[in-house]
């Protein structure tokens, strides 16, 4: 049986770590699916160590810090492939990330490559309503997975008028 998308999985580092291959492509694909998404695109999975998502974050986002993931969406191809781009994510800090709210490992790196992707698709968290479009995606994307994880919506703050949030320069971040 062919697969609707073609998600390449690379990690960098050794690790004991047994990754969920089928259940990260099965999330690709419901999101991908969701949004229509032309069967055949790619995207690439790499997981990293903290450093590796440390270095891109001070690259990309002038972040001197490890996040859980990070969203390379790429530029069309010129050969007509659909490509949607890459998530490069820091196992290291989605096992931290796992012990700290009492998930399993193999549930937060589904939530983490759902985000990721919903990223690639042009999803952000940068303001109240956006965060709301993401996260009922997100939702409902963990819900049908059998995702046992509730993300709460993070608090904004109060806008005064006095500061003006700027643009994204990079990759997304998670």
């Amino acid at each position: 049986m062919t697969q609707p998308y073609a998600l390449n999985l690379h990690v960098q580092f050794e690790t004991e770590t047994k990754l969920p291959v089928d259940r990260l492509y099965r999330a690709v694909k419901w999101v991908l699916e969701k949004h229509r998404v032309e069967p055949g695109t790619g995207l690439s999975v790499v997981v990293g160590s903290d450093e590796d998502v440390r270095h891109l974050n001070r690259q990309y986002r002038a972040i001197d810090a490890p996040t859980d993931v990070l969203s390379f969406p790429a530029d069309p191809s010129p050969d007509g492939e659909p490509y949607l781009g890459d998530l490069i994510l820091s196992l290291p800090y989605i096992h931290r990330q796992a012990a700290a709210e009492r998930h399993t490992v193999s549930d937060e790196i589904t939530l983490v490559v759902i985000h990721g992707t919903l990223h690639l698709l042009g999803y952000d968290h940068d303001t109240p309503e956006n965060q709301a479009a993401m996260w009922a995606v997100q939702s409902e994307a963990l819900t049908a997975l059998d995702v046992a994880i509730t993300v709460p919506l993070f608090e904004f703050p109060e806008d005064d008028g006095d500061d003006v949030r700027p643009g994204p320069t990079g990759p997304d971040a998670g």
